[in-house]
């Protein structure tokens, strides 16, 4: 089975293009050994690209645990640029079907190949039930976490899925690999959460750092980026048009009069390969 390796913004994931692979029954078991950074390729995960009865395709986001995530805002410009580079379809603005519904891109190529891309990655989700979270408010504003004995002050809102975002004095190794892990597992998420740590720069400028449920630290998170910018703006931390640093690198977020939220940042194929698979696997 072939596959690419992409990455937005250093969130890398394998990529199998499901118009023309077979793929086997287990995509959870196959997603664990193809992302394994030490037995397997190695990624944040495994992504299919399959075809859509609603758009030009589809896209199946699996962790690097085998669970199988809502949607991932790095992951679907590197689906648009795939769609794009290898002809599925080769025009400039691509919609992509999610679980959260079909989401419209924009590739900007140059040289006949996209290197960046802008997404309207739709409205946020602000009732405490469909985040789902247990914590007070619609949505969760400045609530109260305790987490490793530690009193936080977060805000909680959903992408299509969860995210909860604590603004931090400096983002630390203790904050992200410590504190991240009992966040993504606490009580008040029924379905655990993406746990975001947020340094102010500017009201213009933040940088951020991740914990991503089923996958660990990554070296960025699209719709963790969208929620930290509608967060900074519903706490006064920042305004609705920012740039977030993230260790992959910088991604541009706009929070419009809409209340649609556009992230711009780019995206990169790195190499292709072939995978054994059998049947049962």
């Amino acid at each position: 089975m072939q596959f690419t390796k992409m990455h937005g913004a250093g969130n890398d994931y394998l990529y199998v293009n499901a118009f023309a692979e077979t793929l086997p029954a287990d995509i959870p078991s196959l997603a664990v050994a193809m992302s394994d950074r030490h037995k397997g390729v190695g990624s944040d995960g495994l992504i299919l690209i399959c075809p859509s009865e609603k758009a030009d395709a589809r896209m199946r986001m699996f962790n690097a645990d085998g669970s199988e995530a809502e949607m991932c805002g790095n992951g679907i410009r590197c689906v648009a640029k795939y769609v794009y580079d290898h002809d599925i379809a080769r025009k400039e603005t691509i919609a992509i079907e999610t679980q959260c519904g079909v989401l419209t891109l924009q590739v900007f190529p140059k040289a006949g190949k996209v290197e960046q891309v802008r997404v309207n990655m739709g409205r946020p989700i602000f009732n405490a039930a469909d985040i789902p979270t247990q914590l007070p408010g619609n949505p969760p504003l400045n609530a109260e976490l305790e987490v490793a004995g530690r009193e936080l002050k977060v805000t909680c809102i959903s992408m299509g899925n969860p995210h909860c975002i604590t603004f931090v004095e400096e983002i630390t190794d203790e904050w992200v690999l410590g504190v991240g892990p009992q966040i993504e597992r606490h009580e008040a998420f029924p379905n655990r959460v993406n746990a975001e740590f947020v340094q102010v720069i500017s009201p213009e400028e933040l940088v951020m750092r991740v914990w991503e449920r089923g996958s660990g630290e990554t070296q960025a998170c699209g719709t963790g980026a969208c929620a930290v910018a509608v967060a900074g703006a519903l706490t006064g931390q920042s305004g609705r048009d920012v740039l977030i640093h993230l260790p992959g690198g910088d991604l541009r977020l706009e929070w419009s009069d809409t209340d649609e939220v556009f992230m711009t940042g780019p995206a990169a194929e790195i190499f292709t390969g072939d995978w054994p698979v059998s049947d049962d696997a």
